[in-house]
This record gives C-alpha cells, structure tokens and sequence, in this order.
C-alpha cells in the first residue's frame, strides 16, 4: 500500500468509529436507565403489596 492510503485509512477510521461507538454509549445507557426504573417500578409495587397484608 502507498503511504496515502494508509493516511486515508488512519483518519477515516476515526472519524467512522468515534461516533459509532457514541451512539451505542447512549443506546446502552438508555437501556440502562430503562432496566432501573423497570426495577423501582417493580419493587415499589411489591413493597405496596406486602403492606398491604
């Protein structure tokens, strides 16, 4: 390979990847998040149904 492609290559994966990898951050966050308050969601109604007995 010509020293120009592998210039091309060093910045263009970069520039491809870094936002890639950005919005999966933000998709597994969200999904993190959701999977919390699932969770309170979910104890908060048990923690009602045993005072409740």
């Amino acid at each position: 390979m010509e020293w120009q492609v592998i210039v091309a290559l060093v910045v263009a994966i970069p520039v491809i990847l870094f936002p890639a990898a950005f919005v999966w951050f933000l998709n597994i966050g969200g999904i993190v998040q959701a999977v919390r308050e699932a969770k309170a969601v979910r104890e908060k109604k048990l923690a009602a149904a045993t005072a409740e007995k």
